[in-house]
């Protein structure tokens, strides 16, 4: 079977689902009550520890 070339239309838009899974993969979005605890002594824990410090 020969190798097909995609059309601009399909070759962009293999690009750019592939840019949307990787983003997907590194978004850390981690709500209450989630099965994925973030651990105490992470960096985002810290963060998120020194923000709620400065807000009140």
């Amino acid at each position: 079977m020969g190798v097909t070339r995609l059309k601009r239309k399909d070759r962009k838009n293999k690009t750019t689902s592939r840019l949307e899974v990787q983003h997907l993969k590194l978004a850390t979005n981690l709500e209450p009550g989630s099965r994925s605890k973030e651990k105490a002594n992470s960096q985002i824990s810290k963060n998120n520890e020194i923000l709620a410090q400065l807000s009140k």
